[in-house]
């Protein structure tokens, strides 16, 4: 059996925290995590959500770019984290199962770590 890190749902919610990241730079200076609502939402329609953050993603990131300094940084970190994690394969349109949504969460919140260890004071 394989790693949980090493399936799709774990790298999609890997995916929505580079996301999450991109717009939350962009708008606020910093990353906010995910409400559980939020996530429930997210892992109900992923594929829409992730259309939906990726038909402004490069304003979002054009917009943390202006901010300079560190959060400009952090927003090329996390953007290119987008295009590195968005999947080369068509993305189905259906919820996820209860244990894909768990994987989903776990990918979300190891790369929110991540981020937090690279990015002081940017990640609430």
């Amino acid at each position: 059996m394989g790693k949980v890190e090493d399936g799709k749902p774990y790298r999609w919610g890997r995916l929505y925290a580079a996301l999450r990241a991109v717009r939350g730079l962009a708008s606020a200076g910093r990353v906010v995590p995910v409400t559980d609502r939020e996530l429930k939402d997210t892992t109900g329609r992923p594929r829409t959500v992730f259309e939906g953050y990726l038909r402004t993603a490069g304003l979002d990131v054009l917009a943390a770019r202006w901010r300079g300094g560190p959060v400009a940084e952090a927003a090329a970190g996390a953007f290119a984290d987008v295009a590195l994690l968005i999947p080369p394969e068509v993305m189905s349109r259906g919820n996820l199962t209860l244990a894909q949504a768990e994987h989903f969460r776990q990918g979300y919140e190891a790369q929110l770590t991540a981020y937090r260890k690279a990015w002081d004071g940017l990640v609430d």
